[in-house]
């Protein structure tokens, strides 16, 4: 390194290695919403790190994020935030500083100084109730929910979907025409997922037969058959369904089917992937089928439906009136008294 390098390097501000960071990470084609979280949890640490320093955050240098000041950033931005937000921020910090540290920006990294904090564990949860996914659909295919525009067809098809996919709700606005394949009755679909992996998942005849009805009122609605490139999920002006019109929609026809006291608040969406999940763990789906199935990258993940699975197992047992008898048995037994 010659010196006006390295006289660059001694200067160099927080925000403009970050822009760097991000443009190395590039060569992975990580997906935008991944960018976007890397650019917001690097740069909402750095404005802590201002803070401490008392300077303003585009005048922070790489220089001064000493072990100290990484700690007292780490403090005040973990101080509103879920652990499990502090643990993605941590991880995206640590993988910073391997960078400069690789490029020859810092000599050391000093995140081993932080502490990060134990993520809890979480647990599936799937709709409540053994029938709701049935009634759901049901009530869906009867008749149309209340709206200004109802599309039943579309409705049924986008939660039928969920439930036989478990897809996540990023993957499936990102659903195109061409992510099928395959002979009529031997469909599968392309998923892109996190971290722009890709898996096949195979798409059985009767919720091909729901999509399929679902593009033919869609053709007649807007006059033109979608193909190749085109959204496969669309909103009632026929432009590709956003995130906010997914969640409504499957609000909306939660509450048409009359289970919305039967969703764990804040999944909506989420709570299909886990009902999709939580059912094949009942079935007998072995962990690495449901870790392929979901696109998983840890098992660790995917083996939390087979435990939770066996948990609802053993409380079914445990409400069997039976015990009752049993347990009054079993107590005079114990004591040495005389059953009957």
């Amino acid at each position: 390194m010659d010196v006006a390098e390295e006289g660059r390097v001694s200067s160099m501000r927080v925000v403009e290695a970050v822009e760097e960071f991000l443009v190395a990470r590039r060569a992975g084609k990580p997906s935008p919403h991944t960018v976007a979280a890397y650019r917001r949890d690097l740069l909402g640490v750095v404005g802590c790190a201002a803070r401490a320093l008392r300077v303003d955050p585009g005048a922070v240098g790489v220089a001064e994020l000493s072990g100290g000041v990484m700690r007292q950033a780490f403090a005040e931005f973990a101080a509103e935030r879920a652990a499990s937000s502090v643990t993605r921020a941590w991880s995206t910090w640590n993988q910073f500083f391997t960078f400069l540290v690789a490029e020859g920006i810092v000599e050391g990294n000093p995140m081993p100084a932080v502490r990060r904090p134990r993520a809890p564990v979480r647990e599936p949860k799937p709709l409540m109730g053994e029938d709701t996914p049935e009634r759901l659909l049901e009530a869906l295919a009867q008749g149309a929910r209340k709206a200004r525009d109802p599309w039943p067809q579309r409705d049924l098809a986008v939660l039928a979907l969920a439930l036989l996919t478990g897809l996540r709700s990023a993957e499936m606005l990102a659903l195109r025409l061409d992510s099928f394949s395959g002979r009529p009755g031997e469909r599968r679909i392309r998923v892109v997922g996190k971290g722009g992996r890709t898996r096949s998942l195979p798409i059985e005849p009767p919720l091909e037969a729901l999509i399929e009805e679902y593009l033919r009122t869609r053709a007649e609605r807007f006059g033109k058959r979608p193909a190749g490139a085109d959204p496969l999920l669309v909103d009632n002006r026929g432009q590709a369904l956003r995130r906010g019109g997914l969640q409504y929609l499957v609000r909306q026809c939660y509450r048409h089917a009359g289970v919305y006291d039967r969703v764990a608040r804040g999944t909506l969406v989420h709570a299909l992937r886990h009902t999709f999940a939580t059912r094949l763990a009942e079935d007998g789906a072995s962990v690495t089928e449901i870790m392929r199935l979901l696109g998983h990258t840890s098992i660790t993940s995917s083996q939390s439906y087979i435990d939770v699975t066996a948990s609802a197992q053993r409380e079914a047992a445990r409400a069997n009136r039976t015990y009752g008898v049993v347990r009054r048995l079993g107590g005079g037994v114990a004591a040495g008294e005389p059953v009957g």
